[in-house]
């Protein structure tokens, strides 16, 4: 069985919001990640941490942290 879900990685000052999902069976290992889901997140986490926003855009919504004076 297959299901959505929404993934947040971090980086920086930078969030991005990425669409996996996730494979459930009946052995000790459920639920996981698709290989290519796994590469994904990797790819996007790398093109955040360096500054490429326009990799990253490509591949999930980015959104810019903003710090609230309280």
């Amino acid at each position: 069985m297959k299901r959505k879900q929404t993934k947040y990685i971090h980086e920086g000052e930078y969030v991005a919001q990425v669409e996996i999902e996730l494979i459930y069976t009946d052995d000790g290992w459920s639920p996981y990640l698709s290989l290519a889901d796994a590469y994904r997140l990797d790819d996007i986490r790398q093109a955040l941490r360096t500054g490429n926003l326009v990799r990253a855009a490509k591949m999930a919504q980015v959104f810019t942290l903003t710090p609230v004076a309280a």
